[in-house]
């Protein structure tokens, strides 16, 4: 990994810790009492400022220090937690996110504006710092000289114990693997971080390493570095410093308090020379010369008198040589047994999109290959290809696992939305997400994210009242806001509601003939009125603002919804509230089809939407022009896909046709097909512009022998057949 590969997983790292962070500073807003959220929040900071250290990025380390310095005196109890102070931090966020997509940038110093916006949110924090710090740092600067001034009077070891116990030496024992400077990694930037955690008393750099002229390779790390510090950071803050080389690295840590013996046992587990490494360790301050004299004096009584316990055992005769084998092979198994500690990589998402794409034409040269087998009819083969088809079955939902994410994500998001919304528009609105652990594709994932947004300012702004009409009607003060998603039918459902005013039908219909999108509302349905509001340049907002008015949204939301291959629907109940609900496809890349002919064509239906299969004739009433079936008592309307697609039938029309029963949503219909021809996986690829607005196909998909077959929308063939017939006729066959 090379430094840009690393900074690029900084940037993504310090998004994601911005997100928990923000999560963090919406919930303790309405628990400030709950101190693991404040130190979720300055660990979220901390690790940023950590980081930001290793790549030089001092504006980036400034800024977040001030931010970190607040938040510590939060967490300290000496800072209470108010509205303003949660508001300036969030700020804060903010522009930490702006601050990390200029280190995307490449340039090395912020711009003015960059600078002077910096500076202004400094100076908003630095309202909250209590001036009481400066004066315990003058305070403990103070004593800290006359603790040495009073320690140079004493004897040497005396005077070099006090200066150890007086200035809390921190002690750093750092080896850096060899492979270090290869994935892009500069011990010297670890060590310019750590000084600003603290002051680098004193550091030696070991070359003991560091192999002849001609057999050095420049790649390579060959460094040490004994360093004595001091600093009032936690174990953990210093250890975090060295998070990315902990692994391949030596690192070794040792506390003020630490003993005697534990640096003695560090003289002995070191590579170099004892007496090398206790000099050193005598100019850091780290061991006083008494104290280095008397530890190597006690070096190899100390060594002739430790054994492993196994040793001991058997001399004193406590167990006989047998067991103490068995024992031996038995602590061996469990290690070798021991599962290894999981793991998460990051990889591009280019790379997993490029990866389903190998799968899916991989999928359809499987099915090239299937189709061979059996017209060879050659047992073997097929047998051989219907292994090479389920193992290619299995590598392709192993393949759109890895893309499938969890929706929570993207709903947390919003809690920063109704937040800052509900604040302009001086209502109280609370938001309440349930289903976040529902995964989708993380494609739609992105893609929904507009959509939702428009949903949500539209439900606070028109939808939920002020807290006075509220109250006027017998209703909480505090409005609700759900956002819910779960799994149904192979889609997944996406759910906008809140516990609003509603629509109102006649403010529809009043503004929809005002603007010419209809006549007369007479004989619609209320489904049919509620969705005028998607139409272009309708808004039933009496003034223009700043969050809607101009009849720009709703369009764009349906859409965006139909671009996915989803539907969106609306039921609204007066003075109750209204839900918005979004159906969409769990993949946009690969799904399981089930392929039927229609005269001389092949079209694929959605597998996960098929319900059954049954014969036309066994259910179509004797001489009846209807539109519908009679199916085991169910009114079901159907199409037939022939004179739906206008197929040229090859001769008379099949005695034996077929219904495919299909469900989206609540809803069922029928499809009347010539030929039942199974199921098969399709790569679903979608149609040019000039055929993305054909009606009743969503796609095309590519067989195993080269034909191209279209993918039915199911969606909007249900919204057909449902319209399609009259209630009149629901009625005469259920009588």
């Amino acid at each position: 990994m090379d430094m840009d590969d690393a900074l690029q997983t900084f940037i993504a790292e310090g998004r994601e810790l911005l997100e928990d962070m923000e999560a963090a500073l919406l919930g303790i807003e309405h628990d400030p009492e709950n101190p693991e959220t404040v130190n979720a929040i300055f660990r979220a900071a901390h690790t940023i400022k950590g980081s930001a250290g290793l790549f030089g990025l001092d504006y980036l380390v400034s800024f977040t220090h001030v931010v970190e310095s607040v938040l510590d005196q939060v967490r300290a109890g000496e800072l209470a937690v108010s509205t303003d102070l949660v508001a300036v931090l969030l700020t804060s966020c903010d522009h930490l996110s702006d601050l990390l997509s200029w280190v995307s940038t490449g340039e090395e110093n912020l711009n003015d504006d960059m600078q002077r916006k910096s500076a202004s949110i400094e100076q908003r924090l630095s309202t909250y710092l209590s001036g009481s710090s400066v004066a315990a740092d003058v305070v403990e600067s103070s004593a800290q000289e006359a603790d040495a001034a009073a320690a140079e009077e004493n004897d040497v070891c005396a005077a070099q114990d006090a200066a150890v116990s007086d200035q809390d030496l921190w002690h750093l024992s750092l080896r850096f693997g060899h492979d270090v400077l290869r994935h892009g990694m500069d011990p010297v930037s670890f060590i310019r971080y750590l000084a600003t955690l603290g002051t680098i008393h004193h550091i030696e750099t070991l070359w003991d390493e560091l192999p002849a002229a001609d057999k050095m390779d420049p790649e390579s790390c060959y460094t040490g570095f004994e360093i004595s510090f001091i600093s009032d950071e936690s174990k953990e803050t210093i250890e975090n410093v060295f998070e990315f080389v902990r692994e391949e690295s030596s690192i070794r840590i040792f506390t003020p308090d630490s003993r005697r013996e534990e640096y003695i046992r560090l003289i002995q587990e070191l590579p170099e020379e004892d007496m090398k490494i206790g000099e050193i360790l005598v100019r850091c301050g780290t061991l006083t010369r008494c104290e280095l004299e008397a530890a190597l004096s006690s070096q190899q009584q100390s060594d002739e008198s430790l054994k492993p316990i196994g040793e001991y055992l058997l001399e004193e005769k406590a167990v006989q040589p047998e067991v103490m084998s068995a024992a031996l092979n038995k602590q061996k198994s469990v290690k070798d047994a021991r599962p290894p500690e999981a793991s998460l990589i990051r990889v591009d998402a280019e790379k997993l999109d490029t990866l389903i794409n190998l799968v899916g034409e991989l999928i359809i040269a499987g099915a090239g290959t299937n189709m061979i087998a059996q017209r060879s009819g050659m047992p073997d083969l097929m047998e051989a290809t219907e292994t090479l088809s389920r193992l290619v079955e299995e590598v392709r939902d192993s393949a759109l696992n890895l893309r499938m994410v969890q929706i929570g994500a993207t709903f947390n998001r919003f809690q920063r939305v109704v937040r800052d919304v509900s604040q302009e528009l001086g209502k109280d609105i609370v938001l309440k997400i349930s289903g976040g652990e529902t995964e989708l594709d993380k494609t739609v994932v992105e893609k929904i994210a507009d959509p939702l947004t428009h949903l949500v300012r539209n439900a606070m702004d028109h939808g939920i009242e002020a807290a006075d009409i509220r109250e006027a009607k017998g209703k909480p003060a505090q409005g609700n806001l759900k956002l819910n998603a779960y799994h149904d039918a192979g889609s997944i459902v996406i759910e906008v509601s809140d516990d609003g005013g509603g629509l109102s039908k006649e403010k529809i219909l009043s503004k929809a003939i005002d603007r010419g999108l209809i006549s007369d509302g007479s004989g619609m349905a209320d489904k049919e009125i509620f969705n005028l509001i998607f139409e272009a340049g309708f808004s039933t907002a009496d003034q223009i603002s700043n969050l809607s008015g101009r009849g720009v949204g709703m369009d764009v939301v349906r859409r965006n919804i139909e671009a996915l291959r989803g539907t969106v629907e609306l039921d609204s109940e007066p003075g109750k509230g209204t839900t918005v609900k979004i159906r969409l496809p769990l993949t946009l890349a690969i799904i399981d089809g089930f392929l039927v002919g229609v005269g001389n064509s092949g079209y694929v239906i959605p597998l996960d939407m098929v319900v059954e299969c049954v014969e036309y004739g066994a259910w179509k009433e004797s001489g009846s022009n209807s539109s519908c079936l009679n199916l085991r008592g169910e009114v079901l309307p159907y199409i037939r896909l022939g004179d739906y697609f206008d197929e040229a039938s090859s001769g008379q029309r099949r005695e034996r046709e077929s219904v495919v029963v299909v469900r989206y949503g609540e809803h069922k219909v029928g499809l009347v097909v010539d030929r039942l021809m199974g199921e098969f996986q399709t790569v679903i690829k979608p149609l040019g512009r000039m055929f993305s607005r054909i009606s009743g196909i969503s796609g095309f998909t590519i067989l195993g022998s080269g034909e191209v077959v279209l993918i039915l929308d199911v969606p909007g063939l249900v919204q057909e057949a449902e319209s399609y017939f009259s209630e009149h006729e629901k009625r005469a066959i259920s009588a």
